[in-house]
């Protein structure tokens, strides 16, 4: 195991001490309060993209904001190399090395921004989306913003600080919403997304400052920044590894099919996100503070990744299997009869969507553990075998065919490796087993429910909840045997 260097130790391992008494109440209230703040959030974007889709952009500003969308993920994902992560690893006070952390984030961040801001027409010629030049040079100021709360977001993560987030990502959500409303009635375009996300981000900044009071102090410690750079690259190598695996569809799709195929495809890759971003990013807020804490005990991490995982499964099999049996009549509810050909590609992200959510979770455990070259290994075989398949798959099948080409790829190939991953840091397959078989097996009859119910009652709105609510029902029978399972789930320690 890869041991984690602390800025005042080149050779300190990460602390074994048992998980404190106050850990549980910690991690309970920080779930909470994440959970709530994650589904206001996105039920709030939800009703926004709504307005935008039926009201002020189509297709094609669509697929504009997704090539700068994708970018800038993948930028965000290498901006601070890695080095943030320490404020939430690192045993010690924060305080210590948070300066020289703020130095290197800040400075990576500002480097990333002016080559991004000089090469922006080279990279949206080479993805076919001329017009997203100046689109990427303004969102991707969020880069800076991004390299500068690093270090406050993480310090309030380490402390489990979750109903201060949920009101800084409350005051990201009205701004950054009422600024992208607003320019995208007033015929802006695709650009109302990057000023809106600007706009967000400064209120974020703001908002990590006021919570964190202290630690945007700026420093230098050469002994300190080479043990971070350690620590860091490791991490930022295979978190853009990740992010390039759930963002080359868009590079491919757009360069390939065109800014209104790509479009279609955005806002469909986007439905697949509603379970992963409602319940995933929810426990993602917490699950890595929490297996920083036990990544001393084999045992003890095996059982809370396990629940952690049987918990997140659970919830959301039964989300993915009604969004991708019901794909077509909840696009044309939800968005218009324009956007229906994006239905065709829902129910295949559908199931990407449900692989996401248990690689994201082994993603966070893997890196607790120490697992950083298993992460990098994994991560790099997965977007190697994904590029050639994406491209092939665009060539005959359109978006479905990127989308079936996901599915095949992680199916096949990256769950038995992040297995063999997990089981090197001492998760057998019989926790996953124990984690997955109720929710798999609830999610099977809720399909044959639904589809069954839906050629007897059609696809009307009445017929859509009655279907809805009949197919739950079975699901929550199915999974009723594990909820002690669950329920013994709800602290790290607890396991």
């Amino acid at each position: 195991m890869d041991s984690v260097r602390t800025p005042d130790s080149e050779t300190a391992e990460p602390s074994d001490t048992p998980a404190s008494p106050s850990l549980g109440h910690k991690v309970r209230s920080a779930a909470r309060w994440s959970l709530i703040n994650t589904v206001v959030m996105r039920l709030g974007n939800f009703a926004t993209g709504i307005l935008l889709a039926r009201f002020a952009l189509g297709p094609a500003e669509w697929g504009v904001y997704g090539i700068a969308q994708t970018v800038l993920l993948v930028l965000l994902s290498a901006n601070e190399l890695g080095v943030g992560l320490a404020i939430v690893r690192w045993d010690g006070d924060p305080r210590r090395f948070a300066p020289t952390v703020l130095t290197l984030g800040t400075a990576s961040s500002v480097l990333l921004y002016a080559a991004i801001f000089v090469s922006a027409p080279t990279v949206a010629g080479l993805l076919d989306s001329p017009g997203a030049s100046g689109v990427l040079r303004v969102m991707c100021l969020c880069l800076v913003l991004d390299g500068v709360a690093q270090v406050p977001a993480g310090y309030l993560t380490r402390e489990f600080a979750q109903g201060k987030r949920m009101v800084i990502d409350a005051l990201n959500f009205v701004l950054s919403t009422a600024v992208t409303l607003v320019l995208a009635f007033a015929g802006w375009g695709a650009m109302s997304f990057a000023w809106g996300a600007v706009a967000g981000n400064v209120a974020a900044l703001l908002g990590c400052a006021l919570a964190a009071p202290g630690m945007l102090r700026f420093g230098w410690d050469p002994g300190q920044a080479r043990a971070l750079l350690r620590f860091g690259l490791p991490l930022a190598g295979a978190s853009l590894l990740a992010l390039a695996v759930v963002n080359v569809d868009t590079m491919v799709v757009g360069s390939s099919l065109g800014s209104v195929a790509l479009g279609f495809y955005v806002l469909a890759f986007n439905m697949s996100g509603w379970p992963v971003r409602i319940i995933s990013e929810a426990a993602r807020r917490v699950s890595f503070a929490g297996f920083s804490r036990l990544a001393a005990s084999p045992e003890a991490l095996a059982q809370g990744f396990s629940r952690a995982l049987g918990v997140l499964v659970t919830g959301t099999v039964p989300l993915c299997v009604l969004l991708g049996g019901l794909a077509e009549p909840v696009v044309r509810l939800v968005y218009g009869s324009t956007w229906v050909p994006a239905a065709s590609a829902l129910p295949w992200l559908m199931a990407l969507g449900l692989v996401r959510i248990g690689c994201e979770l082994a993603y966070d455990c893997l890196v607790a553990a120490g697992q950083r070259r298993s992460l990098i290994l994994v991560q790099g075989l997965w977007v190697v075998a994904l590029v050639p398949v994406l491209v092939a798959g665009a060539r005959l099948g359109g978006i479905v065919g990127v989308s079936q080409g996901h599915v095949v790829v992680a199916a096949v190939l990256v769950v038995p490796v992040f297995l063999y991953a997990l089981g090197r840091a001492g998760i057998s397959p019989a926790h996953i087993v124990r984690a997955c078989t109720w929710p798999f097996l609830g999610g099977a009859v809720m399909t044959v429910v639904t589809l069954a119910a839906k050629r007897l009652l059609g696809d009307g709105i009445v017929a859509l909840f009655a279907i809805g609510a009949t197919a739950l029902a079975c699901y929550v029978v199915c999974v009723l045997p594990s909820r002690r399972f669950l329920l013994g789930a709800r602290t790290p320690e607890a396991a």
